[in-house]
This record gives structure tokens, sequence and C-alpha cells, in this order.
């Protein structure tokens, strides 16, 4: 199976199956000298991790990575970064009954028809589980960008319950388990999630990702769009049906003028007044904070029987077992944040080869 590297200078390749004895990735193209330990990484990997509260799946996955290669006493050494996670809290009879079956929603039938085979095991390849590497992949992202950019995730809706944006606190975005930035709403969440879990099913949620402190020129025109390889970073995330930059959307209900970041001088720097184009102008970053959402799609193992059919050509009724996260959109957050990073380290890597003579943080010449 290809097709599973991303990025061109930061370049990531995950391997590993949800039900396998472990997970890894193969982190290329970080430049040495970089301080970096395991204990760089954990904190990100504990926040994605399942079973801390009782609305997301309770395998007991501890999620310890360890460094294989390409650090040496304590430092980055331009080689290839090899991280892996051993999986311990693997319960693969309880997908035995959906050996043959293909659960809508899922993967299994694609698979099936693509490459003749395909690991039922919590779906093998097509879980989530695989998303673990990705953020660990995002902390080293994180190391080279330095800590000059700042990037923070926040789940905003749940089913049709949308944070108010005018009581957004990223202070509580950590202080409650749906990682919501609006104290108010996580009550109603906790009232709704209850009762879909009560019922067996499941929903969607939408996320915002916002990168603050990344310097302007990332990016380049027509084909390496900086919002066009985030986009797709953001798109690659399991159960991902939608993604927008900064007003997204909601742009085509604007006028011109509104829509039009202006702009003013601020302490010799560019400062824009709003940011409808997400931080993102031409494809290239202009210093604005970068602004993404995504959307979540319920999850697709659910307790209510759903009509399908199997490998065998029969029409049959599938019941999905097995431990799952009512709304999988919670532990994308920091799923989120970590693809952004990937995105941002990958391109501040590709400016710098483009233009190596020219400053971190570029300004306008004065008169």
């Amino acid at each position: 199976m290809s097709y599973n590297s991303f990025g061109q200078l930061f370049r990531l390749t995950t391997w590993g199956e949800s039900h396998g004895p472990a997970i890894g990735c193969v982190v290329d193209g970080c430049p040495p000298r970089i301080r970096l330990s395991e204990a760089d990484i954990q904190p990100w990997l504990d926040r994605r991790r399942p079973g801390q509260s009782r609305f997301t799946s309770q395998r007991a996955e501890p999620d310890q990575v360890r460094i294989l290669s390409g650090v040496f006493e304590g430092e980055t050494t331009g080689t290839p970064i090899a991280l892996v996670i051993e999986n311990v809290d693997q319960r693969s009879k309880d997908y035995s009954d959906i050996r043959d079956r293909f659960r809508p929603g899922h993967a299994d039938l694609t698979y099936e028809l693509k490459y003749g085979a395909r690991d039922y095991r919590g779906g093998g390849r097509a879980s989530a589980r695989e998303t673990a590497m990705r953020v660990a992949a995002g902390a080293v992202a994180r190391r080279v960008l330095g800590e000059a950019v700042r990037i923070r995730g926040a789940l905003i809706q749940i089913g049709p319950h949308a944070i108010a944006r005018a009581r957004w606190d990223w202070n509580e975005v950590d202080a409650n388990p749906f990682f919501c930035p609006d104290p108010e709403t996580v009550p109603v969440w906790e009232d709704y999630l209850g009762s879909i879990r009560k019922a067996g099913s499941s929903v969607g949620a939408i996320i915002e990702v916002v990168a603050e402190g990344a310097p302007p020129g990332l990016g380049a025109p027509v084909y390496g769009k900086l919002d066009a390889d985030l986009a797709s970073g953001l798109m690659s995330i399991n159960a991902v049906k939608g993604v927008e930059i900064g007003a997204g959307f909601a742009s085509a209900t604007l006028r011109g003028e509104e829509n039009a970041d202006e702009m003013r001088m601020r302490e010799g720097e560019v400062e824009f007044l709003t940011n409808h184009a997400g931080g993102i102008l031409g494809g290239i970053s202009s210093g604005a904070p970068i602004v993404a959402r995504f959307a979540v799609k319920p999850t697709s193992s659910i307790l209510v029987p759903r009509r399908s059919v199997d490998r065998f050509g029969s029409e049959i009724d599938v019941m999905t077992k097995g431990r799952h996260d009512p709304c999988v959109g919670i532990r994308a957050v920091p799923v989120g944040e970590a693809m952004m990073a990937l995105v941002l380290a990958d391109h501040l890597l590709r400016h710098r080869a483009q233009n190596p003579d020219a400053p971190d943080r570029p300004r306008l010449p004065r008169n």
C-alpha cells in the first residue's frame, strides 16, 4: 500500500495498524541540533490518548512514545527520526463478527474493492489509531517552528450545538474533556453526548485550529499554496468531510468591502483589521493568525443496526461491537493541531530553501 507519507522537505511516513503490535512513524528532513526528547512529545500524545473521559473510547492505551533514531545526546542529528508506540489493549475478538461484513460509513468496502484484502480488526490501517503518530510527529514539527509559533485547537460544535464565540476563552480548552473554549457550552455537550451514547449512536463535530506567530511568506503561488497543503493535511484525518480557511464558506455571503481585510501600519508592521482570509493570501501566509476549521462526521461504529452487505453479496444487518468514541471530533483536536504544525514546518523549510537570505520575519521596506 503506497501513499503513507506526507510533506516534502519535512516529511512524515507512518506505519502500523490498530490491532498490530505497534504503530510508528519516520520523520525525515528535521534540521540538526534541535533539542528533542520523549518528554517533548509525550504531553501532546497524552491530550489525544483514549479513555480519559466517558465521552471517548475506553481503549486503555498509554501511548508511551519511544525515540529509536535521529536523536543523539538530546539533539536531533539531521537523520531520520523514528518513533514507535506499542499497542497494549487490543481486543481483536470484538471484530470477529464483521470479518466478512462491510460496516456502513467505514472503509471496509472500499479497501476490499481496491486491495482484495483488509484487516477487519478495528479497521486496520484505516483506524484513527494511526493519528497518534501524526500527533507525535507534530510535536517534532513544533520544535522546528520554535516557541514564536503557537498552535492551538478547540472544539467549536458538537452536532447542532455550537459555542458562543463571544465567550471564547483559550484558558478553558484544557479545563474540560471537550477542548471547549466556551465554559457555558460544556454542560450542554455533556447532556447531549450522554443521550447519544445511551442510544448507542454517535454525532459529528467541528474543530478550529489557529496558528499565531507564523511568519509571512510561507507557501507559494499556484501549486504550492499553503492553504491547499493545509486543507490536504486536515482532509487526510480520519472522518473529516470538510475543511475551510478563514471565513471559508461564509465568505460567499459577504460583500467585497466586508470580505477584504483592511490594513494599517502598527509599529513598523502590517496589521490586518479583520482576518477573513485566515492569514493566507494568494496561497502565502500574511503574518496574521492562520485559521482553519474542519468538520468530522459521526463515528461510523455504532450499536444501532444498519443495513449492509457481506463479501459474498448477501444483504445483512450490521451492528458494531467494541469500544468507540460517540464523538470522534473530541480527540481530533490535537490531531488537527499536529497537521497544522506539520504543514507549517514543511513550508518553513521550503521557504528557507528558496529564500536562504530572507529574514524569518520579513518586513516592508521603509521610505
